[in-house]
């Protein structure tokens, strides 16, 4: 049974792969107990990693600007939602359900 987010992910040896869903900003991954992370998900600058740049995975599977978001907490790696073209470190985020514009208020 897969987990979802990591359906047709390639994954890389030294790193665990997803793919956010829409307007996910924090990391869904379960520790060994079930209990969900939870870090934010920042994007990555992962060519001026010092750490990266010795294992170079992400840079030879993806190239060197590819737009790739890191839990801040357990370091799960995850890939844009397919059709969002906005880079945004945050995501699109939620619309809101209300929709309302107020009128000024009058003294």
């Amino acid at each position: 049974m897969a987990t979802s987010g990591t359906q047709n992910v390639q994954q890389l040896p030294h790193h665990k792969v997803k793919i956010k869903k829409p307007g996910q900003r924090a990391c869904n991954e379960k520790n060994e107990k079930g209990k969900f992370c939870g870090g934010h998900l920042k994007l990555w600058s992962y060519m001026t990693d010092a750490v990266e740049r010795e294992c170079g995975d992400v840079a030879k599977a993806w190239g060197p600007k590819a737009e790739v978001y890191r839990c801040e907490h357990c370091k799960t790696l995850y890939l844009p939602t397919p059709g969002e073209t906005k880079v945004n470190v945050a995501g699109q985020g939620m619309i809101s359900v209300f929709g309302l514009t107020l009128p000024p208020k009058t003294k």
